[in-house]
């Protein structure tokens, strides 16, 4: 019980045995209970992990367990590591993250390299990021490719904070925000690229009970979770050049859905990349050309 462990912690708690209560109440919710119980600890006392190593026997004052107490409990009830610590590497880079931001996962990291496979290494294009969230598609992009400039939107002023203090903390010159939805606060200009993990998340899906620390804006999407791209396949084509692209994460059961939507709407040349699990992740599509006709709708 916390109860327990809050009395057990006050009588003995050496660092060695402190490390070992929180990994046992961590287990049953965490694949990583011991480097969680570890990270924590490092932040409770403000010491790089090392120490633990080389000082197992040393006593805890009780403020600091109680602070460690605190985040072990934090993460027991299925708070992310990241929202804890304040922040989250991605693409080499850390990243702070608040509950106003998704946290960057592993696979979105395939978006960007997506993306910088139609961005070459010299070239000087207009990189459009919707919904950035934490900046990290685009300050991924955006440090990669020096060149390009790099404008990403988001809804939340809140989100839009968290971002421009990474690309401020990163030292990333070549991006910018603007807060809005979706194509909105950019309409008049145009992109040679555009690049979204927008929600994708059904209202009933029983998964959003492990992520409920999340905010829900940035996870849910109607009742079949593809609202906010058909709301993109719908303008994204609105700024952007023609023989452009458009990059987009969904879920992996959305494939042929979001295909289906892409087309539909005069996307052309609709390709679907695999994750490093195997599974359908980001869709590209092009814009046609002026001249070209999109299919009716329904067709």
């Amino acid at each position: 019980m916390v109860r327990e462990g809050l009395v057990a912690l006050n009588e003995f708690m050496d660092i060695g045995s402190a490390l070992a209560m929180a990994t046992e109440r961590l287990r049953a919710g965490s694949d990583s209970a011991r480097l969680d119980a570890e990270l924590l600890l490092s932040r409770a006392l403000d010491v790089n992990r090392s120490y633990f190593f080389a000082h197992p026997e040393d006593m805890l004052d009780p403020d600091a367990g109680r602070r460690f107490l605190s985040l072990v409990e934090r993460r027991a009830s299925g708070e992310p590591m990241s929202y804890i610590t304040g922040e989250r590497e991605f693409w080499s880079m850390n990243l702070m993250v608040s509950p106003a931001t998704l946290v960057p996962r592993p696979e979105t990291e395939l978006l960007v390299e997506r993306a910088l496979m139609l961005i070459g290494r010299k070239a000087a294009m207009r990189i459009l990021d919707l919904g950035t969230g934490s900046g990290a598609i685009a300050l991924a992009i955006a440090r990669e490719r020096p060149l390009c400039e790099v404008v990403a939107t988001d809804l939340s002023e809140d989100a839009l904070a968290i971002a421009r203090q990474n690309a401020r903390q990163l030292d990333v010159p070549n991006v910018a925000f603007a807060c809005g939805d979706w194509v909105d606060p950019v309409k008049g200009q145009r992109f040679d690229l555009i690049v979204s993990n927008p929600p994708y998340v059904a209202e009933a899906d029983e998964t959003l009970a492990l992520l409920r620390h999340e905010p829900r804006s940035a996870l849910c999407a109607g009742n079949d979770g593809l609202d906010a791209i058909r709301r993109i396949a719908q303008t994204a084509g609105e700024v952007l050049a023609d023989d452009g692209r458009l990059l987009l994460e969904h879920g992996s059961m959305q494939r042929e859905a979001v295909a289906a939507e892409l087309q539909r709407t005069g996307w052309s040349q609709v390709e679907c990349f695999n994750d490093h699990g195997g599974l359908p992740r980001v869709t590209v599509a092009r814009k046609a050309t002026a001249d070209a006709h999109p299919p009716a709708i329904g067709r």
